[in-house]
């Protein structure tokens, strides 16, 4: 029996019009899909129709795969590629699979021998990375770290002192609602030679990115709110 392949489908970090971040061939090929994973039906809907689809939402097959996704059900989506169905799994924002629970039906299509095909758009964090005048050379993203204030100043202290022996850019996300919290932190606990660089709402209108010295930034009194953000240290 055939099997089709999974296209893994980048999406707007923002709320752009699809044409303004996305190349015009990957919203070509979107006509060609009926089986989408996704993170969240209602916005992949309003992607999809902004995108191109409008007036054949109803005809398409959406299944979610998020947090909450349990791992039988996403061993049961190696049904949908059966009788060379292909699938397209889209993200909430930017790369599927990238910091996102997309990354367990890519895992899961190579155990199976599906092929896996990439699709070119935004990544906050390599635009954040380009835009930040960090090492580019040397980087490590390392993702959410603990919520819990303590537990998150000693990961900062350590990720610091990482970046320093390495001269090695360290890419940090939160939760939007904890921006603030963890700015203040990263502010608090390191050095005042140590360069931050604070990238907010990439590819928007009201994009912020800027590059500074703690010492700097203490000066400065940002505040992110809850605006998508990504966070990058160089001791």
């Amino acid at each position: 029996m055939s099997k089709g392949k999974l296209y893994l489908i980048p999406s707007p970090l923002g709320d752009n019009d699809p044409k303004e971040v996305i190349p015009a061939p990957v919203l070509d090929s979107l006509a060609g899909f009926r089986t989408f994973v996704v993170e969240e039906v209602r916005t992949a809907r309003r992607y999809l129709s902004r995108a191109g689809l409008k007036g054949h939402i109803g005809e398409l097959e959406f299944h979610e795969l998020n947090e909450h996704t349990e791992a039988s059900v996403i061993e049961g989506y190696l049904k949908l590629f059966e009788d060379g169905n292909n699938v397209a799994l889209i993200s909430e924002a930017g790369l599927p699979a990238v910091a996102d629970p997309g990354a367990q039906l890519v895992e899961l299509a190579h155990r199976h021998g599906i092929e896996v095909v990439p699709a070119v758009g935004p990544s906050s964090l390599m635009l954040a990375l380009m835009a930040s005048g960090l090492n580019g050379q040397s980087f490590a993203f390392c993702g959410y770290i603990p919520a819990k204030t303590e537990e998150r100043r000693s990961r900062l202290r350590t990720l610091e002192k990482i970046s320093g022996q390495l001269k090695q850019t360290q890419i940090i996300i939160e939760t939007p609602y904890r921006n603030d919290s963890l700015l203040k932190d990263i502010l608090e606990v390191s050095s005042a030679s140590t360069r931050v660089c604070v990238a907010v709402n990439i590819t928007m209108p009201d994009a912020y990115i800027k590059t500074m010295k703690v010492s700097q930034w203490k000066k400065e009194g940002l505040i992110i709110g809850k605006r998508p953000c990504v966070f990058l240290i160089l001791a």
